[in-house]
């Protein structure tokens, strides 16, 4: 097994990793922004009115986009499973 491959191939588990990620730290960030505007603007200051938005909107998010992570992660692991005897030697 080459330097190479093994290279490649936790980079593209790297890739995956934040690909998969990113719309849930993404949707974090915009609650989390809005939350902040809203309580620098009304000067009301609730740790748990910060949380709970948030909190809300990565699940929904991840509601939402877990099909198509399953299905990215799955062809990730297909594609290795396929690769092993490649990866072995």
């Amino acid at each position: 097994m080459s330097d190479t491959l093994v290279v490649g191939t936790i980079r593209q588990a790297i890739e995956l990793a934040v690909l998969v990620s990113l719309p849930m730290l993404l949707a974090g960030l915009i609650a989390g922004v809005l939350v902040s505007i809203f309580q620098t603007v009304t000067s009301i200051q609730d740790n748990v009115l910060a949380f709970i938005p948030r909190a809300a909107a990565i699940f929904i998010t991840f509601a939402l986009t877990f099909p198509w992570m399953l299905r990215a992660v799955t062809g990730f692991s297909r594609q290795l499973v396929a690769r092993l005897p490649e990866l072995i030697r």
